[in-house]
């Protein structure tokens, strides 16, 4: 039960991160607003919040010791997975800090960049929030208060990395994976290649007479055209 619930977090943490960092790709282009600041703020603030239940659960279940060894290890590498979606939140929010930084959204205020990224980011950021929608609250001095509420942040997901790694010590380089690498490649090679077998076998091997027929009929094709050539040249 625990272990479904640990997937289960791990699971909403890593869409919380990935709508944070389609977000944070927003910055300073031109879709940049007060609003994707503030969805961007409350985004943020729900992936920390799915961050420290979910090492809360884990660190409890690896902290087990009447914990069975198949056990142990699928809470490892769901460790390891939770491990590096922290590292990958904790790099965006540095990106976004810096790029919030040399864009402020009031003046004065640097010309905003054209990214190549545009649209509604409003739909993504609800549907990772479960909310229906993200009401625009306009402060005058929401840059400033957002930047410090950034830098301290990213100070505690720091912290929490740190601090998982002094309670809980699971070096990645010793969680096995289920699968070999490069595991769904070969998998979809053996399918193109089952798929080419099956092609040959509903065409079927040639057959010599047909061969044969086609050679006889490409050979008197040529030479009618041959002598309907010559004829023309004679009239």
């Amino acid at each position: 039960m625990a272990r479904e619930e640990c997937k289960a977090l791990l699971d909403a943490l890593n869409k919380a991160t990935a709508c944070y960092h389609h977000l944070v790709l927003t910055v300073g282009g031109s879709a940049d607003s007060q609003n994707l600041r503030e969805e961007l703020q409350k985004t943020r603030q729900k992936a920390q919040e799915l961050a420290v239940a979910t090492r809360a659960q884990l660190t409890a279940a690896l902290r087990d010791r009447g914990l069975g060894a198949e056990e142990r290890a699928e809470f490892e590498r769901l460790w390891v997975a939770f491990s590096g979606c922290l590292d990958l939140l904790e790099a965006d929010m540095r990106r976004a800090l810096a790029l919030s930084t040399a864009f402020p959204l009031h003046a004065p205020r640097r010309p905003l960049v054209r990214t190549g990224v545009a649209g509604g980011a409003a739909g993504v950021a609800a549907r990772a929030l479960s909310a229906r929608s993200l009401r625009h609250e306009a402060e005058g001095d929401f840059d400033v208060d957002d930047l410090r509420e950034q830098e301290r942040e990213i100070l505690q997901v720091s912290e929490m990395i740190r601090d998982m790694e002094m309670k809980v010590n699971v070096p990645r380089w010793t969680v096995q994976a289920r699968q070999t690498a490069g595991a769904e490649l070969l998998s979809s090679a053996g399918a193109c290649s089952v798929g080419a077998v099956s092609v040959q076998e509903r065409t079927g091997p040639c057959d010599p007479s047909k061969a044969l027929a086609a050679t006889v009929f490409s050979a008197v094709l040529l030479a009618a055209v041959a002598l309907a050539v010559c004829v023309a040249k004679l009239s």
